[in-house]
């Protein structure tokens, strides 16, 4: 029974994987008009499936012994670690905060190896490291690459009509580059755990999770996808290609290595350098540094703290350890319940200071 829930979990869980993440990746060539929007999530979900089924696999091993030994999944402890993402992802949904799932995945598998001390603190470390310089890379080759496209002579072949059609192939091209690198990326998330706890093995894993996400894309795509294309279409098309074939190229470079990676930060970072090249630092506002180091930590901590939670209240009946955690929770929303009440205080003294 337990094994039938984790695997509806699971599969649920690659489902919401490909109507967030994986259809954004055509958002720009269905911005920009080049294709349909079911013909875009078809050619999305097409390219996904591939990408998890002939490239998957190294992330899956990742997720599922690489951060822990495979021994730590039981099956009532993979089932925990895939409901506390997918717990993360939905809370994070409500308050309307974005969370990556390579970051969420990871920190519910890291959650549960605290729990029995079998973190593989060396790998962690990797994966953190990439976490941080892959968005990094990404902002300075956009940087470049924009640059590279000022050039007078590329500039005005590009603007000329018979670049039009190259640029639009180039550009449903590099989107289908972003969906294949995403399911070779993005389908351990769901599946990892499962075959870490023997559940699954990694060729069924990689089929079936890619199968799932392949089908969120399709049938759910349609918002994402929607919204994406119209936050983009101020974008040129040339502009479009460079943004989804960088995050593509280093998704895939991580995924060769098996390491579990943001797209959706890198995808940002991109753009920010897009932006950066063409206004100098006034894009750089606090509020998108700010959200973007919110999401980095708050995504592996919020479902770390959630597995570690459930494996001690379920599994191993500890209850101390949720004591001392609800401890440290009240205390920290009483300071900053504090520091709100202060500042209004600190405004009305220096208002008086000025009268």
């Amino acid at each position: 029974m337990l094994t039938v829930i984790a695997i509806t979990i699971g599969l649920f869980f690659a489902i919401n994987i490909g109507a967030s993440g994986a259809a954004a990746s055509m958002g720009i060539a269905y911005g920009a008009g080049v294709v349909k929007k079911r013909l875009a999530l078809l050619l999305c979900s097409i390219a996904v499936f591939l990408g998890a089924w002939l490239g998957g696999g190294e992330v899956v091993k990742t997720i599922g012994s690489g951060i822990v030994p495979s021994s730590t999944f039981t099956v009532p402890v993979a089932l925990i670690v895939l409901a506390s993402a997918a717990l993360s992802l939905f809370l994070a949904n409500i308050f309307g905060i974005p969370l990556s799932t390579s970051e969420v995945a990871v920190g519910s598998v890291v959650g549960a190896g605290i729990v029995y001390q079998s973190v593989f603190a060396s790998k962690l470390v990797w994966i953190m490291f990439f976490w941080l310089l892959t968005p990094f890379t990404a902002f300075f080759i956009a940087i470049g690459a924009s640059f590279l496209l000022e050039n007078k002579r590329l500039k005005g072949w590009m603007n000329a009509r018979k670049a039009v059609p190259f640029l639009s192939v180039l550009v449903v091209f590099m989107g289908l580059f972003e969906a294949f690198s995403a399911g070779m990326n993005n389908v351990a998330n769901a599946v990892g755990p499962l075959v870490g706890a023997n559940i699954l093995a990694v060729g069924s894993g990689i089929f079936w999770g890619g199968l799932f996400v392949a089908a969120g894309a399709l049938l759910l795509g349609q918002r994402v996808l929607e919204t994406n294309g119209k936050k983009i279409t101020t974008l040129r098309l040339e502009e479009g290609c460079v943004i989804s074939g960088t995050g593509a190229t280093i998704v895939t470079v991580a995924s060769v290595f098996g390491i579990p990676v943001p797209l959706t930060q890198i995808t940002t970072s991109s753009i920010i350098g897009m932006g950066f090249a063409k206004h100098g630092k006034a894009v750089l506002k606090k509020d998108i540094v700010v959200q973007l180091l919110t999401v980095w930590i708050v995504s592996p901590v919020l479902s770390m703290v959630l597995s570690y939670t459930l494996i001690q209240l379920i599994i191993e009946h500890n209850f101390y350890p949720i004591i001392a955690m609800v401890g440290v929770l009240i205390s920290v929303f009483g300071v900053l319940s504090l520091m709100k009440r202060q500042k209004p205080a600190v405004a009305v003294q220096q208002q008086a200071a000025k009268e």
